[in-house]
């Protein structure tokens, strides 16, 4: 029952829900432009994105732990800076400019930038304590305490992984939606200029790499693991069977994390793989299969336990 989920991530995934409807308007109804993407689609995406996060946080804050109080007020920091960052990107796509890299002076510009580089670390750093304490404990069935263990170390190496789009440290301009040149330093992609061919709804360049890929797809390991571990939960298999499989499942997922951001990393698009990517890919789903094929066989060869005596009366 969400009587019993974390208020405040709650909360926020209700204001992302909303904004995400706002967002969608403006990408009917706004016809303005930034690097031949819509100028509401970055914030439809992270509305989108954080609804779901955020959500998940709740339901994971309500879990009986111990360090209740400690993981409420970290969860509280992640919802009010995770709403405020959002709500800037909005801001900025309303004024039609760019919410990220942008070095102009103005005020909404410099309040931005500023929001960024110093509440940004707060909210990692408070993922990662949260991700520190809740490893160390049992939180449901041991499949389920495992899927968010590993969901969490998943969310952080995502959120890590946005620091390489700034650290490129590459400079450019772009022009505004009214026209205005920008100064932008850092990006998304790399061996292309961001803003060229991508990916329907997206927007992930198809021309070079792209950094928000691996940023994306390791944000969302927390839900990914959280549903895998529901899902062998419904698994005729004994409780270790299916703790192997959550580890199994979260091997490959974060190997395909690191084969995401080493692709994006040497320039390459997702959606034209080189040779050697599509030959470690296809190594890594061999090792995924194996994995998930022998805990099974070795759950099914395993005996069952003996079953206690019944002591006459």
């Amino acid at each position: 029952m969400t009587k019993t989920w974390h208020r405040p991530t709650l909360w926020l995934a209700w204001a992302m829900a909303a904004l995400t409807l706002v967002s969608l308007g403006g990408l009917l109804f706004d016809g303005r432009v930034l690097q031949g993407s819509p100028v509401w689609l970055k914030p439809f995406k992270f509305a989108v994105s954080l609804a779901v996060y955020s959500a998940t946080l709740s339901w994971m804050l309500s879990l009986a732990h111990r360090g209740r109080r400690f993981t409420s007020g970290l969860g509280t920091t992640i919802a009010v800076i995770m709403f405020a960052d959002v709500g800037l990107i909005a801001v900025q796509a309303a004024r039609g400019t760019f919410s990220h890299y942008n070095t102009s002076q103005d005020f909404w510009n410099v309040l931005t930038q500023n929001m960024f580089k110093y509440t940004i670390p707060v909210m990692f750093f408070a993922n990662v304590a949260l991700a520190i304490v809740l490893s160390v404990q049992r939180l449901r069935d041991r499949q389920t305490t495992w899927g968010i263990r590993t969901g969490l170390y998943l969310a952080v190496l995502g959120m890590a992984s946005g620091y390489l789009m700034v650290g490129q440290g590459k400079r450019s301009t772009a022009t505004d939606a009214a026209g205005h040149e920008i100064g932008l330093r850092g990006g998304n992609t790399v061996g292309a200029p961001d803003g060229g061919d991508g990916i329907p709804v997206t927007a992930w360049s198809t021309t070079g790499g792209d950094l928000r890929i691996p940023h994306f797809f390791g944000m969302h390991g927390l839900q990914v693991m959280v549903l895998v571990a529901l899902a062998v939960t419904a698994l005729s298999l004994s409780e270790r069977a299916r703790v192997r499989l959550v580890g199994v499942a979260a091997f490959g997922y974060g190997g395909l994390f690191a084969l995401l951001t080493w692709q994006a990393l040497r320039g390459e698009p997702l959606v034209h793989p080189s040779t050697t990517t599509l030959v470690v890919l296809a190594g890594l789903v061999a090792l995924v299969a194996a994995g998930v094929a022998w805990t099974i066989t070795l759950d099914r060869a395993a005996p069952a336990p003996a079953r206690q005596p019944v002591r006459p009366r």
